[in-house]
């Protein structure tokens, strides 16, 4: 017997995740994203992440558009733009300060300031999966802020301390 929706959710929910905003420009010059936790390293040699997108998301026809994206980690303390990101608005990019990436053809990187990380992917593979599609890219380039990560736990969004670095 399959897993129902609701404990899918608990499932998951019970499992810590880095949000982060996907984003990419679309067939008609604009930029498009959107607020994802579906996220993972794949490999080193060559430097592939992973990505899940909804079908019926309009990021994934702007990637698939481009063949590129960018993954920008977003910074604790950043929930609103998560929530942003996340809702079905027109343009998610109205009031929202960002650079294009040079890696990426030309997706949004947001500022320094509100993210832990980012990477600049080009479009590798694409995998049907249920309702979503797995897209591997691989990385072009690639930064880190120093932030702490925004977290999502159990539906709501946690804050983790950034250990001191040693040795």
């Amino acid at each position: 017997m399959a897993v129902d929706d609701t404990r899918f959710r608990a499932l998951f929910g019970a499992h810590p995740a880095g949000v982060c905003v996907v984003t990419a420009v679309g067939g008609d010059g604009r930029p498009s994203g959107l607020t994802i936790s579906a996220v993972c390293s794949v490999s080193r040699t060559p430097p592939l992440l992973l990505i899940c997108v909804d079908n019926g998301s309009r990021t994934l026809d702007a990637i698939r558009h481009a063949g590129a994206f960018a993954v920008n980690f977003l910074a604790a303390g950043q929930e609103r733009l998560a929530d942003h990101f996340a809702g079905k608005g027109a343009d998610k990019f109205a009031g929202v300060d960002w650079r294009p990436s040079e890696h990426a053809l030309g997706a949004p990187l947001l500022p320094t300031a509100q993210v832990s990380a980012f990477a600049e992917c080009r479009v590798r593979q694409e995998i049907a999966a249920g309702d979503h599609r797995v897209l591997l890219g691989e990385i072009e380039d690639a930064g880190v802020s120093g932030h702490a990560p925004l977290v999502y736990h159990r539906r709501d969004y946690v804050r983790l301390p950034v250990p001191a670095r040693t040795g």
